[in-house]
């Protein structure tokens, strides 16, 4: 448990000071991709934008495999031949690659990603399990239904910011 503590709060501490940084050297003006604010002949910042291509390039095999698996679970498709595995990576491409013509600020993407999918991951579906847990023991004591109530409120919560954040994103995207 310390460990996953501390961790936690070094990578939310690094976060928050790149952010802060970030914000410091430009205002209000800051782009969603802090790396757009500075001029194209920075050549550190050259740097930065090949690291993080590499960074994104590394990564997407890994969370598309994720999302792939993730909607062979949701059409509950339990036989995975390689013909339907590949069938699929190229639906699911196309789509993706689809949208990314369509929308061309990523901004918009990573901000209604961030209010619908993030709000879900962090607040309701950690709420719903464990929701599910408690309501599946015979013998919860008073105290962890009351902690079920809060729990169920701080999914509400996050069903609101969500849906605050979602709004907000889209009217970034309409003007």
């Amino acid at each position: 448990m310390r460990v996953v503590t501390s961790s936690f709060a070094i990578a939310i501490g690094v976060f928050a000071a790149m952010a802060s940084l970030g914000f410091l050297t430009f205002g209000a003006a800051s782009s969603g991709v802090i790396l757009n604010n500075y001029a194209t002949s920075d050549s550190l910042m050259g740097i930065s934008r090949i690291a993080v291509a590499i960074s994104l390039v590394g990564s997407y095999p890994l969370a598309f495999t994720g999302a792939r698996d993730g909607v062979l679970d949701l059409f509950n498709i339990k036989d995975r031949t390689n013909l339907k595995l590949n069938a699929l990576t190229a639906i699911l491409l196309a789509g993706v690659t689809g949208l990314a013509l369509v929308i061309p600020d990523i901004t918009f993407v990573l901000s209604f990603a961030g209010a619908t999918l993030g709000n879900a991951l962090i607040y309701v579906f950690p709420a719903l399990m464990f929701r599910g847990a408690v309501s599946k023991m015979k013998d919860a004591s008073t105290a962890l239904k009351r902690e079920t109530k809060l729990a169920t409120a701080n999914a509400a919560l996050g069903i609101v910011m969500g849906a605050i954040g979602a709004k907000m994103a889209l009217k970034s995207l309409i003007g």
